[in-house]
C-alpha cells in the first residue's frame, strides 16, 4: 500500500461514518391565517420596540431592564456557559497530548551493587491519547452541543421579549392605577363637601339623619377605595423596581394613561412567520435538533471504539549526559462492549423517548404560540369596543349624576337617587380606567406573541 493509499485509509478511520438521524424541522400543519381579522401588511413584529413605545419614560424603563434586570444576566451567562461547553466537546475530536517531567534520587540500586551509590534520575516525556471518530460519536457530540448553544441563545431573546412586555404592562398598570387613585381622591373630595352640606341642612331641620348617615357611608366607601389603590400603586412600583434590577424604589412617571399612542394599523403577518420569529419556538426546535444528535452518540457507544497511544520520553541518569536515553512506544487501542445486559441498547432506546417528547414540546409551543396571537387580537377587537362603550356609559353617569344632585337640592328626590347615581359615577370611571389599561396592554400582548422586540438574523 502506497503513501495515498494509507492516507485514505486514515480519512476514513478519523472521518469513519455516522451513526443517527440527521435533524430535518418537523412538518406542522400551520394555518394560512389567523382566524380573527387583521390589518394586512409587513407584521409590527418587525417594529423595533422603541418605535412602538414612544413615551419617553417608557423608554428609559425599557433601556434600563435590557442593560440591569437579573433575569437576562443569567440568561446571558448561560450563554457562555454553553458556549464553553460547545468548546470542551468540540475539542475531543482532536488530540490529547500531555507533559510532564519526574526527578528522583536515592539508593534503591546500592542494594543490588553497592559501587552505584545514590542515583539520581530526570525523566521528561509527553503522551498521546486519541480516540478516532470512526462511528461520528464525536462528531454527533459536538453537534449536539452546538444545537444546546443556539438554544440558549434562542432562550435569552424570549427572556428579552417578555422583559420588554412585562415592563411594559406593569408601567400601564402602573399609570392606570394613578388614574384610579385620582378618581378615588376626586370623588372622596367631593362627597367631604356634600357630607358637609347634608350636615348644614340636617341642623337645620330639612334633611332627615338618614341622608346624614348615607352620605358619610359613601364617602368611607371611597376613602376605602383610596387606601386599595394607594396599596396596588407601591406593589405595582415595587414589581417594576424588580424588573429594573433594582431595589423597590419610586418609578418616575411620564406620559398619562390616556396620551399613550400606538399605531393605529396592527398587521400581524402569516402564522408560518412564527417559525422563525419567536424565540421560544427556535428554542425547542433547537432543543430538538440537540436531542436528535444524541441518538447517533448512543447508538456508537454501542461499537467498538479505537484509540491512538503514545509515550515520548527522555532518560538522564546522575545528571552526566542530558538525554542520553529516549523512550518511544505507538499503538491502538480497540475496546468496546461485549456484554452489558443490554444496558447500551437500552440507552438508546432512552434517546429516542427523550426526542420523542421534545418533538411533541415543539408542536406545541407551536400551538401555544398561535394562541397567544389569536388572544391577544381578540382582546384588542373586544377590549376596543369595550372602551367606547365605557366612555358613553362615563358621559351618562356624570350627566346622571349632576341632574340627581340638582333634583336632590330642589327637593324633588330623595337622596337614595343621589346615592344610586354617584355609585354608578364612580364605578363606570374607574371601569374606563382599567379598560382603557387593558385595550393598551392588549397591544403590547400581541407585539410580545408574534415575537417582537428582537430583529432574527438571516
Amino acid at each position: 500500500m502506497n503513501w495515498r493509499h494509507g492516507g485514505i485509509a486514515l480519512t476514513l478511520l478519523v472521518g469513519g461514518c455516522t451513526l443517527g438521524p440527521d435533524y430535518q424541522r418537523p412538518e406542522l400543519p400551520m394555518p394560512e391565517a389567523y382566524l380573527q381579522t387583521a390589518d394586512e401588511g409587513a407584521s409590527i413584529a418587525n417594529l423595533p420596540w422603541w418605535e412602538l413605545f414612544l413615551d419617553p419614560q417608557l423608554r428609559s424603563l425599557i433601556e434600563t431592564a435590557l442593560e440591569e434586570n437579573k433575569n437576562l444576566a443569567i440568561a446571558a451567562a448561560r450563554v457562555e456557559e454553553a458556549r464553553a461547553q460547545l468548546g470542551i466537546t468540540r475539542a475531543d475530536q482532536f488530540p490529547n497530548v500531555n507533559a510532564g517531567t519526574r526527578a528522583e534520587r536515592g539508593n534503591t540500586a546500592e542494594l543490588i551493587n553497592e559501587d552505584l551509590g545514590t542515583n539520581t534520575t530526570l525523566t521528561v516525556g509527553a503522551s498521546l491519547a486519541w480516540e478516532l471518530d470512526i462511528w461520528g460519536k464525536l462528531r454527533r457530540a459536538t453537534e449536539a452541543a452546538r444545537a444546546q448553544l443556539l438554544a440558549t441563545e434562542e432562550a435569552q431573546r424570549a427572556v428579552t421579549i417578555s422583559l420588554i412586555g412585562d415592563v411594559a404592562s406593569a408601567y400601564l398598570l402602573l399609570r392606570d392605577l394613578d388614574d384610579r387613585l385620582a378618581i378615588a381622591e376626586r370623588t372622596m373630595k367631593s362627597r367631604e363637601e356634600y357630607l358637609v352640606i347634608i350636615q348644614a341642612r340636617y341642623n337645620e331641620g330639612t334633611v332627615p339623619l338618614i341622608d346624614v348617615n348615607q352620605a358619610d357611608v359613601e364617602l368611607a366607601d371611597a376613602q376605602v377605595t383610596r387606601s386599595a389603590i394607594e396599596r396596588q400603586v407601591v406593589n405595582a412600583e415595587n414589581t417594576l423596581s424588580i424588573l429594573l434590577g433594582r431595589n423597590p424604589s419610586t418609578i418616575t412617571r411620564g406620559q398619562t394613561l390616556d396620551q399613550q399612542v400606538f399605531p393605529p394599523a396592527l398587521p400581524i403577518g402569516v402564522p408560518a412567520e412564527l417559525l422563525a420569529r419567536r424565540p421560544d419556538i427556535r428554542q425547542a426546535e433547537q432543543a430538538l435538533a440537540a436531542q436528535t444528535a444524541r441518538i447517533g452518540v448512543a447508538e456508537a457507544n454501542r461499537l467498538p471504539s479505537l484509540n491512538v497511544l503514545g509515550q515520548l520520553g527522555f532518560v538522564d541518569s546522575n545528571l552526566d549526559d542530558l538525554f542520553d536515553t529516549d523512550l518511544w512506544t505507538i499503538g491502538g487501542e480497540l475496546s468496546g462492549p461485549l456484554f452489558d445486559a443490554g444496558r447500551t441498547k437500552q440507552q438508546v432506546e432512552v434517546e429516542l423517548a427523550r426526542t420523542e417528547q421534545l418533538l411533541n414540546q415543539y408542536g406545541l409551543q407551536v400551538q401555544l404560540a398561535l394562541r397567544e396571537v389569536e388572544d391577544a387580537l381578540a382582546a384588542i377587537r373586544t377590549y376596543n369596543a369595550e372602551l367606547k362603550f365605557r366612555e358613553r356609559q362615563v358621559q351618562s353617569a356624570r350627566s346622571a349624576a349632576t341632574l340627581s344632585r340638582a333634583r336632590y337640592d330642589g327637593g324633588v328626590t330623595s337622596y337614595l337617587e343621589v346615592l344610586d347615581s354617584e355609585r354608578s359615577q364612580f364605578d363606570t370611571e374607574l371601569a374606563e380606567s382599567v379598560t382603557r389599561r387593558a385595550s393598551l396592554d392588549a397591544v403590547v400582548q400581541l407585539y410580545k406573541a408574534l415575537g417582537g422586540g428582537w430583529q432574527p438574523q438571516p
